[in-house]
């Protein structure tokens, strides 16, 4: 049979409250009761119930993760640090698979129902208004990956897109490349129209480069390459800005059936440095974006919004850079 809490403390000596308090974070006991309860737990090998314990505290420790896209091998990533960081501070992550929802109406009525402390949304596609139905809700929330604004609703942690938009125009340019575009993710996601905007902003100043844009469906890559297939049936550019990794390897696989080379016939720069694009046979030069730093702040604005729920939303932007590697010339090397 289970080993409770009336069991704890007969064996300790001390009353049951004693013992849930011990148990209870922030509670008041004292230095020697609590060592007789730990002692005695240990003996008897009880764990607190972490149900029992939220009905004390008014607390579930549960953090609703919600994300729209599962397809995407960096969300692998995003999804390890996040369980792992919430898990390090004694929270539980429940885990929300948005894929084709962007009303927030069911999820929003979901996680209440779990009685979730707070909120991560973890999209660069969904738009603002989406973590703002949970503030409505009553529920805090953190926008990660979300929208730059210099006056946010809500939390918002992630990149300055439309600078990485610049960022890559500026990569081409050095290379001296005559023609260039801009392959996105879905048009009408964020992300994709900042990276696409910095992208047209930092070529307007350079009249002799030919621009154009097209999108794929998705952050996807099958999304990748059949956008690529495609304009590979025309004349493409000498160089290719895909705002996303995953769509740069869809476009790399598309590329090198058709029986060109990377860098030598087109070159690829993407965005976000997963795991993959490290890999010999992908070799992808890219912008990282810090994952890992934009996660680790998103969970501390979290913890700190329960603890503080009249907190004023801020953005925390993190900058990106440049990763060299085999899919673009070398800077200040012209196309033969």
């Amino acid at each position: 049979m289970a080993v409770t809490l009336r069991d704890v403390a007969l064996r300790a000596g001390v009353s049951r409250s004693a013992v849930s308090r011990t148990f209870t974070e922030g509670a008041s006991v004292s230095a020697k009761t609590r060592a007789k309860v730990e002692k005695a737990a240990a003996e008897l090998r009880y764990s607190p119930n972490a149900i029992a314990s939220s009905l004390t505290t008014g607390r579930t420790k549960l953090i609703g993760l919600v994300s729209n896209n599962f397809h995407n091998p960096l969300f692998l990533e995003v999804f390890d640090l996040f369980t792992r960081g919430l898990q390090d501070r004694g929270l539980r992550p429940l885990l929300v698979n948005l894929s084709d929802e962007t009303d927030p109406a069911n999820s929003v009525r979901m996680l209440r129902q779990y009685s979730v402390d707070g909120v991560i949304v973890a999209s660069s596609t969904l738009p603002p208004s989406f973590a703002e139905a949970f503030r409505d809700a009553g529920v805090p929330v953190v926008h990660s990956f979300g929208r730059y604004t210099t006056i946010p609703h809500v939390h918002v942690v992630g990149i300055d897109n439309i600078a990485c938009g610049r960022m890559a125009a500026e990569a081409l340019i050095a290379r001296g490349h005559r023609s260039v575009a801009f392959l996105g993710g879905p048009e009408k996601a964020t992300s994709t129209q900042d990276r696409a905007g910095g992208f047209l902003d930092a070529l307007s100043s350079h009249p002799e480069i030919e621009v154009s844009i097209s999108y794929a469906s998705a952050y996807s890559f099958d999304a990748g390459r059949a956008e690529m297939q495609r304009l590979l049936q025309s004349t493409s550019a000498e160089a290719y800005f895909c705002g996303d990794d995953v769509l740069s390897i869809g476009a790399l696989s598309a590329i090198r059936d058709a029986g060109l080379r990377v860098p030598d016939d087109i070159g690829i720069i993407g965005l976000n440095d997963m795991e993959m694009s490290r890999w010999e046979n992908i070799n992808l030069t890219t912008i990282r974006q810090p994952v890992a730093q934009i996660i680790g702040a998103s969970i501390d604005l979290v913890v700190e919004t329960i603890q503080h729920p009249d907190r004023h939303p801020e953005t925390r932007l993190f900058p990106c850079r440049v990763i060299e590697r085999g899919t673009l010339r070398p800077a200040g090397m012209t196309q033969a």
